[in-house]
């Protein structure tokens, strides 16, 4: 358990003991006081599962002026969400893109980038999962409850394991490696590789290499590393290039990138 937040925002966050299912990984959130705005969700390498069963109904703001209220898919990446709520209490998934489609029975493909409702994807389901959370009164037995429903609804469908491949060795080197590297190892043409990767990841290859590196400058940036080393200890190719890539990502600098509460809450709760 800890709690993370500025002066004006703090979250309790609980983990599970431990993750059991490959690919997922989850914590618990209990909101003690959002700020009017609310709070800006930077974006990360997964496809985010949320699940609300406090009195409080979250609601998120997208870049295209969508808002979304309650339980929620959103694609991995590339925009900044805001979230609003006070006393919002939530259980969030990270999927990676490799096993979304098995868990969520939808290609990430399929969500074109978008935050979509999650009674869109799983009818009833969405509203009975809330509600069984919401009379467990205990973290633990919310987080037992959610795995069992995860473990359940996981399907036989697979990503390509050339696909699957080439997604670890991006999240290896952080976002480091050449496409065309990637290509070579595993027999394809860079051509292949783009459309089957996009198609089945919801996004092409060179933009997941961008948003795991970003996510890792990200992370540096918030423990306190310069812009200039984050830059390089990330593999961008200067400064310059690291605060374009954090622009288009959340329309900060990387100073107030620096100071965002949600990268706070990240090394508490998903150690």
């Amino acid at each position: 358990m800890g709690c993370a937040g500025g002066e004006t925002a703090v979250w309790e966050v609980r983990r599970p003991p431990r993750p059991r299912l490959p690919g997922v990984r989850m914590a618990g959130f209990r909101d003690r006081g959002a700020t009017p705005e609310g709070h800006r969700a930077i974006p990360h390498p997964a496809v985010t599962l949320l699940l609300e069963f406090g009195s409080s109904t979250p609601l998120v703001d997208t870049t295209t002026g969508a808002r979304r209220a309650g339980s929620l898919v959103a694609a991995a990446g590339p925009a900044a969400l805001w979230v609003h709520g006070d006393q919002v209490e939530c259980i969030q998934i990270r999927l990676s893109p490799v096993v979304a489609r098995a868990i969520l029975g939808v290609s990430p493909a399929e969500l074109d980038g978008a935050v979509v409702p999650l009674d869109e994807l799983w009818g009833r389901e969405a509203r009975r999962i809330c509600e069984q959370l919401s009379e467990t009164g205990s973290w633990a037995g919310r987080f037992a409850l959610t795995e069992a429903l995860l473990a359940h609804r996981r399907s036989t469908a697979t990503v390509d394991p050339e696909i699957a491949w080439c997604w670890r060795q991006l999240t290896r080197s952080r976002g480091r490696i050449r496409i065309g590297t990637l290509a070579a190892d595993v027999g394809w043409s860079r051509k292949r590789l783009w459309s089957r990767f996009d198609a089945q990841l919801g996004m092409p290859p060179k933009r997941a290499a961008g948003l795991i590196r970003f996510d890792h400058a990200a992370h540096l940036l918030a423990a306190g590393m310069g812009a200039a080393r984050a830059a390089a200890e990330s593999g961008y190719a200067d400064q310059p290039h690291l605060h374009r890539d954090v622009a288009a990502f959340t329309g900060l600098t990387p100073s107030a990138l620096a100071r965002e509460p949600w990268l706070a809450v990240d090394d508490l709760a998903w150690l």
